[in-house]
């Protein structure tokens, strides 16, 4: 998938070097939104073990890993998008995903990123519904997801641990109307 600035790949082992300096780059930036990593995070061989699990899930249908790339540097990695914990049969829904290298926010990226994904996840996956969490204190997260008419179903009280604390979540929620 890709439009004239970002272009979204999935996970293949080719891309294990680029996971490692995406990280390394936005190791300090990233430590605010994620939970605690382990050192392991930032070796080849993880990444390598990461993006193989990755494309079974791709294969299995349970998940869907896309690495963004920048088609204005040279394919350069900017960030991951997914949608995680697909479950099929009468809730067809999935929880949505997403990060970006520190020197490319709030420029749009994102927003399209998520669009891209919204539209493959209902027009070609079939997906009824996508989630995603929030910390309120994530202001450009939450705008992504108004930009892409996501709404919000409320708050998830201490619903993730976020560098070391169980952080509320605003839970956001778009719905493929097209299958009602």
């Amino acid at each position: 998938m890709k439009n004239q600035y970002i272009q979204l790949v999935p996970a293949d082992l080719s891309l294990a070097e680029q996971v490692v300096c995406y990280y390394t780059r936005n190791r300090d930036f990233l430590e605010a939104f994620e939970p605690v990593r382990r050192e392991e995070l930032f070796l080849l061989e993880y990444q390598q073990a990461v993006l193989k699990k990755e494309m079974a899930e791709y294969e299995a249908r349970t998940a869907f890993r896309f690495y963004i790339m920048s088609l204005e540097q040279s394919s350069k990695m900017i960030g991951i998008i997914g949608l995680n914990n697909v479950v099929w049969g009468a809730f067809c829904s999935a929880f949505l995903g997403y990060k970006l290298d520190k020197d490319f926010v709030n420029r749009g990226y994102m927003s399209a990123a998520v669009g891209m994904l919204t539209t493959y996840a209902f027009e070609e996956l079939g997906l009824h519904r996508i989630e995603a969490n929030v910390m309120p204190k994530n202001k450009a997260s939450l705008r992504v997801l108004e930009k892409n008419q996501f709404i919000n179903e409320g708050i998830s009280k201490y619903y993730l641990n976020i560098n070391g604390v169980w952080e509320d979540h605003i839970h956001m929620v778009k719905i493929n109307y097209a299958m009602h």
